[in-house]
């Protein structure tokens, strides 16, 4: 009688844990890709910068969502699409339902062929594209747009019943009067959303709005240091995090309002 007792008592003990298992593991998740403004170096800020990324999930319900940051600096929407290390883990662990947030640019603009990098895309968000010989990888490359790999990242995550969300580029530190300098990648972000049907993030424009308002000597001394006008430090990525949170909380359509416990408008 004991020992059945005993076999009852372990059985519901499994039964409890088997379903919490389930429980936990059944929440959607949130992906973040994206370069080194997303994602300094290991995400701890042991170099004194950080990217928005790494502060995102505090503004998010985590006991309703996952969030895993994926970006990894010195990436482009080129590098991080074709190096199978990168985005192929990610868009294996994507089920329906989970979300996809990117955010590519910074490193589009390098050169597209070098012995150094080779990570830069064609400038645009056109279909064109170049075949070249690709110095790192020893063999011929086809590069496209940065627009295009934007729209075959949200191919893919739709493909597999997921939602992608496409952000514009942080702006850089670089201010004309004062104005803070606009980026091109912007606007080829936000038409790549349009036309594959992600959801956008005005990033650029809201971060400027916030940088503005605040002014360029309070910008260079909280939001970056001295030798560096494109990573965040810790209190800029803070920032840039409540920003893209409080746009997702202030627009259903990005489906991940229900997520979000700060910033809703």
């Amino acid at each position: 009688m004991m020992m059945r007792l005993f076999y009852v008592g372990l059985l519901i003990c499994l039964a409890t844990l088997v379903t919490a298992f389930i429980a936990k593991n059944d929440k959607p998740t949130l992906y973040i890709i994206g370069d080194s403004t997303v994602k300094n170096g290991r995400g701890d800020g042991s170099n004194g910068q950080w990217g928005w990324g790494s502060f995102l999930h505090l503004h998010m319900d985590t006991a309703k969502i996952n969030v895993r940051n994926k970006a990894l600096g010195g990436t482009s929407s080129r590098t991080f699409y074709n190096d199978p290390k990168l985005w192929q883990p990610v868009l294996d662990s994507i089920r329906a339902g989970d979300f996809v947030i990117m955010q590519f640019g910074h490193n589009d603009a390098s050169p597209i062929v070098d012995t150094l990098r080779a990570r830069g895309s064609i400038r645009g968000n056109g279909d064109e594209f170049n075949e070249v010989d690709n110095p790192l990888l020893k063999q011929r490359e086809i590069v496209y747009s940065y627009g295009f790999y934007l729209r075959r990242f949200v191919k893919n995550i739709q493909d597999k019943g997921a939602y992608a969300i496409i952000c514009s580029p942080i702006p850089r530190n670089a201010w004309e009067g004062n104005k803070v300098r606009r980026s091109d990648y912007s606007t080829w972000a936000e038409e790549a959303a349009k036309q594959s049907g992600a959801f956008f993030i005005p990033l650029q424009d809201m971060i400027i709005a916030a940088y503005e308002e605040r002014g360029k000597n309070f910008v260079n001394d909280r939001f970056f240091e001295a030798k560096d006008n494109t990573h965040t430090t810790r209190e800029g990525a803070g920032l840039n995090a409540s920003l893209v949170a409080r746009f997702l909380a202030g627009n259903p359509e990005s489906g991940l309002r229900r997520f979000c416990t700060t910033g809703i408008r």
